[in-house]
C-alpha cells in the first residue's frame, strides 16, 4: 500500500512539474513575440514624412497582433504564422518606404527577432 501512494505522490509531482514547464514556454513566447517599439524612434531613424509614419503605425499595428496571434497558437502552426505575418509585415512596408528607408527596417527587424531568438523561414 506504501509504494502504491509513494507512486502515485510521484506521478502527480511529474504531472504538475510538465504543466508549469509549458505555462512557462508559453509566457515566453508572448514576451518573445511582443514586437511593440516605439514609433517616435523608428520614425527618426527612417526619416519618414508625417504621411509614412501614420501608415507605417498602423502596418506595425497589424504585425503586432499577427505576432501575438502567433505566439498563442500552437507549436505546429506558430512557424507557418510567424513566417505569414513577416512576409504581411514586409510587403506593406516594401510599399511604404522607399529603398534607403526599405533597407533600413530590414536591419531593425532582423535584429529585433534576432534578438528575441525568433527564427524566420519567410521566402
Amino acid at each position: 500500500m506504501k509504494k502504491i501512494v509513494l507512486t502515485l505522490v510521484a506521478l502527480l509531482s511529474l504531472t504538475s512539474v510538465f504543466a508549469d514547464e509549458e505555462k512557462t514556454n508559453a509566457v515566453n513566447y508572448v514576451q518573445a513575440y511582443n514586437m511593440n517599439v516605439n514609433m517616435d524612434k523608428l520614425a527618426s531613424y527612417l526619416e519618414l514624412s508625417m504621411d509614412q509614419a501614420e501608415a507605417v503605425e498602423d502596418v506595425h499595428k497589424s504585425f503586432c497582433a499577427d505576432m501575438m496571434n502567433a505566439a498563442t497558437a500552437s507549436k505546429d502552426e506558430r512557424q507557418e504564422m510567424l513566417n505569414k505575418a513577416v512576409v504581411k509585415d514586409l510587403r506593406y512596408m516594401h510599399s511604404i518606404l522607399d529603398n534607403d528607408q526599405y533597407r533600413k527596417y530590414l536591419t531593425v527587424l532582423n535584429a529585433t527577432l534576432n534578438n528575441r531568438g525568433i527564427r524566420v523561414n519567410a521566402k
